[in-house]
C-alpha cells in the first residue's frame, strides 16, 4: 500500500547528533517569520525532493536496513532520490558536507554544482532512517518527510563552520538534545525529539521505523517493520 500523493511532496530532513555518547547535541536553526511553512519555528535542515535527485549518483549507499524501510508504503525506487536530498539540503541550510572525496564523473545537476566545487561526492551509507510523518491536511503545504539520522563524526570539515550555509534558516547552533524542548518546536519535532532521545546510546539503524500518517479521514501511527521473509524449502 502506498501513500495517496496527491498535493504532498516527498522531502528529507536530517538530524545531525553530535557528541552523543558523552553530551549530546543536535544541529538546528530557525525558519524565516515570512516563511509560508512553519514560520519562525526551529527545526532540523531539510526539504522537498528535487526532480534531479534521483540521477545523482551516490559515492555509497543507505545501509540496506534503511533501503528497505524507505521501501515500505511508498513509490518504487525512491531511496536515492531521498538520500540524495537529505544530503543536498544539510549541504544548502549549513554548509556541513555528507560525503566522500572525489571528483563527479558524470554530469553535475545544477543544484549540486557547489557541492561537487568542494571536491566531495555524497554518501548515504552513514545515514539512518528513524522517523516518517504525513503532514496533516489543510496546511499551506503537505510533505511526506523521512528523518535521517547521522553521527556528526561522518560530517566532513569544521562542524562549527556554517559560513556557506544559505539563509533559509538562521541561529544555525548545535542544541543539548535534553533542552531541545525549550525551542519554538513544530509538533512533529517534538516527536521525533523523543525518538532520537530514546536511540542516542545505539549506534546500529532501527529495525522499526515510526510513521506518523494523516489523511482526510484520520490520524495514524504505524509502524515500518519490513515483510515477512518467505519461509526455506
Amino acid at each position: 500500500m502506498t501513500i495517496d500523493k496527491t498535493a504532498i511532496r516527498d522531502a528529507a530532513t536530517v538530524i545531525v547528533l553530535r557528541d552523543r555518547m558523552t553530551n549530546p547535541t543536535i544541529l538546528m536553526g530557525q525558519r524565516g517569520a515570512k516563511a509560508v511553512f512553519m514560520p519562525n519555528k526551529f527545526v532540523f535542515p531539510g526539504g522537498a525532493v528535487d526532480a534531479e535527485d534521483g540521477s545523482v549518483s551516490l559515492a555509497s549507499p543507505l545501509p540496506a536496513l534503511c533501503s528497505d524501510r524507505l521501501g515500505e508504503r511508498s513509490e518504487p525506487g525512491l531511496q536515492n532520490a531521498l538520500a540524495a536530498a537529505a544530503i543536498r539540503e544539510l549541504w544548502e541550510e549549513t554548509g556541513l558536507i555528507l560525503g566522500d572525496p572525489g571528483t563527479w564523473t558524470d554530469a553535475t545537476p545544477e543544484d549540486w554544482q557547489d557541492f561537487a566545487t568542494m571536491g566531495y561526492r555524497p554518501s548515504a551509507n552513514a545515514l539512518q532512517f528513524v522517523f516518517r510523518a504525513v503532514t496533516p491536511p489543510g496546511r499551506p503545504r503537505r510533505f511526506d518527510a523521512r528523518f535521517f539520522l547521522v553521527d556528526a563524526s561522518a560530517v566532513q570539515g569544521d562542524l562549527d563552520d556554517f559560513s556557506r550555509a544559505s539563509d533559509e534558516l538562521s541561529h544555525l547552533q548545535w542544541v543539548p538534545l535534553d533542552r531541545a524542548r525549550e525551542l519554538d518546536l513544530p509538533f512533529i519535532t517534538e516527536v521525533v525529539l523523543a525518538e532520537i532521545a530514546a536511540r542516542v546510546t545505539n549506534p546500529e539503524p532501527p529495525a522499526t521505523v515510526p510513521l506518523y500518517l494523516h489523511t482526510e479521514e484520520q490520524s495514524l501511527f504505524l509502524q515500518l517493520k519490513g515483510y515477512p521473509m518467505p519461509e526455506a524449502d
